[in-house]
């Protein structure tokens, strides 16, 4: 989005304020109000902070698309808790293609890598929820147990909204339910977890090179890894 089809920033200062079920965030004394016209009730004094914290970020433009932290807190607001069988399916879809199950077929190098980093974290899975996938080699998709999907479809649906909606962002940021389900679980930092998922974008780009715009992408996607980080932190 360019500036010209951004809001002007309208007001001088956002600052956090207590109210019934939580912290919101106003701007000049104004609370924010959600997309869906409800009160942007936070269920904790630090992710308030955070949030008012994107708010100030803020220049002569507004880049709402930019601001992830109030973007997510909209959608465990106004979506979540009616949409919360659907994000547990959704989770559940990413562990049938999940990135960290798909082994590269060649190089021998790549392939090592992707395992010394990626299998920990199919163990973890598999010993601390009971979700244990399969690996397989190459891209074609081999079926997961069942059981390993209701686990972590069981898993999803036992958790509040926020932690709801920062595991599924975490799983369409990674392409991967486990390192998303690490990352809410504390097992993993955010950002160590991106770095992870782009192992074979990171070799490609190291013996091939790498273009303006996927760099550009990289580094967005980055921020986002550090915003979920922020989250999911600020909900412990």
């Amino acid at each position: 989005m360019t500036s010209s089809n951004q809001p002007k920033r309208f007001y001088k200062q956002a600052a956090i304020e207590p109210i019934e079920g939580g912290w919101t965030v106003a701007l000049d004394g104004r609370t924010i109000k959600t997309p869906g016209r409800a009160a942007l009730t936070l269920p904790s004094e630090r992710l308030a902070k955070a949030v008012a914290a994107e708010w100030n970020a803020q220049e002569e433009h507004i880049d709402l698309l930019a601001m992830h932290l109030t973007r997510l807190a909209n959608v465990a607001i106004d979506r979540t808790e009616e949409a919360r069988d659907d994000m547990a399916d959704e989770l559940a879809r990413y562990c049938e293609t999940d990135l960290i199950c798909h082994i590269a077929e060649t190089p021998d190098e790549l392939a090592e890598s992707e395992e010394s980093h990626w299998a920990p974290v199919r163990d973890w899975a598999g010993d601390n929820l009971g979700v244990n996938l399969v690996p397989v080699i190459g891209i074609v998709a081999s079926p997961q147990p069942d059981a390993s999907l209701n686990a972590a479809r069981d898993h999803a649906l036992g958790l509040d909204a926020f932690r709801l909606t920062g595991l599924v962002y975490g799983a369409g940021l990674y392409g991967s339910a486990l390192l998303a389900l690490a990352v809410e679980q504390e097992a993993m930092s955010a950002e160590d977890a991106y770095e992870v998922s782009r192992i074979d974008e990171a070799w490609q780009a190291e013996h091939w090179g790498e273009d303006a715009e996927a760099k550009e992408a990289t580094e967005n996607k980055r921020l986002e890894a550090k915003a979920l980080g922020v989250w999911f932190r600020a909900l412990a």
